[in-house]
Order: structure tokens, then C-alpha cells, then sequence
């Protein structure tokens, strides 16, 4: 363990403290000769506290707490490179069947945009959970009090920044596909990639030079501001509008073609047995049968998508081959 770390610090020190506390975790739990996960699980979220993955987890490790599920549930945060370098700790733990990852399609792009060697299929796929909508949002004393307002202030200056996520993430696509459908060219877009959802509502609210006028990120990255008056939604994107958000859908706004979905979903490191792939599996279900996930999922307007292990490995596979080509399409890879 001493070795993955001295690497880690090597080539990415700014997440050497959250890598530390995760190899602890680890090293804490070799010593008890391989524990079963329904006694202690290590959860990674691949993202700094605040942000969506992070929320995910929590929710996911309250939830199983709440029912006892699990005896000893811990989140640790590995943050960095839209999820890759997470996954490349999650690699490592080759046969550790008491390690979970939270992932989601920030991680796919994260992927084909060349972060790290690691990529989702080199894991066990567990389970998708569900869908977490996107909006667009500016400070409340920006001029923009529509998407057409700022979309016109865009296409007269393609070179307004827009931020978001890390690069290749679905903040960064969704911003291509509306820098197209607005009729410009997705390789005009001068997209800033954040660490998390706490540097994007930072950069929103600051006058600083360098900060970004309008943000794309998950619904809850925004929510709190949101609701507070200090940040504005302009759109959601998802197929319907969110209970309780005061902005149209893309679609409604009349911009078609803005579509993706940030889906939510649990992963275990590879050369598991069938058999512990399986109890992390029913871990999984049970947690979803609760009334706390049950409550997660309305209160962060979250949309379930559930799949089993089989067939969230097909799913993936075609996210790989979808964002792939999204991200040729777009300019952006």
C-alpha cells in the first residue's frame, strides 16, 4: 500500500490527503484477514466532498446505516480527473469485495477524454440507481432572466465562458449540445472545467476576473443557492419539469437535442467471485427498499433507473461508444 501511495502523491498531489485516509481504510481492514461486506464496506466517492457523487454516497451509506444493511458503512473522497483517478484506486483493489464506487456518465467522459489507463469495463458493474438532472443557472443579478436572454447574449458572443464540471463531463457536453442547437459552432465553445460543484457555485458568485457568468451542473450542486434566491435556473434539462424548480425543460425553452442525463450507479472492484458480487447486489436492493432512499430520491429530485449487474454492463458499454462519438461530434475530443 505504501507503493500506491508514494505513485498517487507522485503524479496527483493535490488528492494525496483523501488518498491517504482511503488507503488507512484499507490497510485498517487487511489486518481482520478479509472482512465480509455486510460487516464494513469503503465506499469511494471519485469527487470532493459537496458534489454529486459524494451526495450519492452519502445518501447511500444513511440509508443502509438507518436499516442496519451494513454494520460499518465509510465514505472516503478521491477526487480528481472527472472520476479517473478514483477508478484507478478501485482497480487496484482487484478481488476486495469490500470496496464500492460511486460512478455515472461524468465518469464515461472522464474516460475518453484520456483519464488514466483504468476504464469501467477493467470493474465489476453492481447496479444502476438513478437519474440526476442538469440545469443551467446564473447569479441572481445577472441581465439574463431567460435561456433565450442568455442564448442571445451567446450567440453575439461565442466566446462567453461557460463552466461546469471537468472536461468531458456531462456539464461540458450538455453545453455543447446547446452551443449547437443555439447555432453555433460546438468548437467555438470556451467551456471551464470546475473540480466540483462547490468551485463552479464560487466561480458563479464571484466578480473576480476569470469566473464564469452562467453554469451548467447537477440540480443539487445549485440547489441550496437556488432556492435561497442567489442563483437563478434558466433550464433544466430533463424530459419533464422538476417539482418545486421554477424553470422550463431545454425542450420547452425551444432548444431541442439537449438531452443527457447524468445516471447514478455503484461499481466493485474486478476479480469479485459471482457469489460477493451477488451480496453487494442484494446490499443494493435492500438499501433501495428503505423509506431513507426513498426520501433521498424525492427530496434531490432524483429519477429511479434501476438495473441489475448484467444489464448495467450493457448500459456502459453503449455510454462508452455514445459519449465517444458525442464528444467527437461536438468538437470537444
Amino acid at each position: 500500500m505504501i507503493g500506491d501511495k508514494g505513485l498517487l502523491a507522485a503524479g496527483v498531489g493535490l488528492v494525496l490527503a483523501a488518498t491517504t485516509g482511503f488507503f488507512a481504510v484499507q490497510d485498517a481492514r487487511g489486518d481482520e484477514g478479509g472482512a465480509q461486506a455486510r460487516s464494513a464496506v469503503t465506499m469511494i466517492a471519485p469527487a470532493a466532498a459537496g458534489g454529486g457523487w459524494d451526495l450519492t454516497a452519502r445518501e447511500f451509506q444513511q440509508a443502509t446505516r438507518t436499516e442496519g444493511i451494513v454494520n460499518n458503512m465509510q465514505v472516503v473522497n478521491v477526487p480528481g480527473a472527472g472520476g479517473t483517478i478514483g477508478l484507478s484506486q478501485l482497480v487496484r483493489f482487484d478481488g476486495d469485495a469490500t470496496t464500492l464506487m460511486m460512478t455515472g456518465a461524468a465518469m464515461v467522459g472522464g474516460v475518453e477524454m484520456g483519464g488514466g489507463s483504468s476504464r469501467i469495463s477493467d470493474v465489476t458493474p453492481i447496479a444502476r440507481l438513478a437519474d440526476d438532472f442538469e440545469v443551467i443557472a446564473v447569479p441572481e443579478d445577472s441581465p439574463w432572466q431567460t435561456l433565450e436572454d442568455f442564448v442571445e447574449a451567446w450567440v453575439a458572443d461565442p466566446g462567453l465562458p461557460v463552466g461546469g464540471g471537468s472536461a468531458g463531463s456531462v456539464d461540458h457536453l450538455v453545453a455543447g449540445q446547446l452551443a449547437r442547437a443555439a447555432g453555433i459552432d460546438p468548437g467555438d465553445l470556451q467551456y471551464t472545467p470546475h473540480a466540483g460543484g462547490g468551485d463552479l457555485t464560487l466561480s458563479l458568485l464571484s466578480n473576480a476576473s476569470g469566473t464564469v457568468p452562467v453554469g451548467i451542473s447537477g440540480y443539487n450542486d445549485f440547489r441550496d443557492l437556488i432556492e435561497g434566491g442567489r442563483l437563478r435556473a434558466l433550464a433544466v434539462v430533463s424530459p419533464e419539469p422538476l417539482d418545486g424548480v421554477d424553470a422550463p425543460t431545454v425542450q420547452e425553452a425551444g432548444y431541442d437535442g439537449v438531452d443527457l442525463v447524468n445516471w447514478r450507479g455503484v461499481l466493485a472492484p474486478p476479480g469479485i467471485t459471482d457469489e460477493e458480487r451477488d451480496e453487494l447486489l442484494a446490499i443494493t436492493e435492500e438499501m433501495r427498499e428503505t423509506d431513507s432512499w426513498g426520501e433521498a430520491v424525492d427530496r434531490n429530485r432524483w429519477e429511479e433507473s434501476f438495473m441489475g449487474p448484467d444489464e448495467f454492463a450493457a448500459f456502459i458499454a453503449v455510454e462508452e461508444e455514445r459519449t465517444n462519438a458525442l464528444l467527437v461530434e461536438l468538437g470537444i475530443l
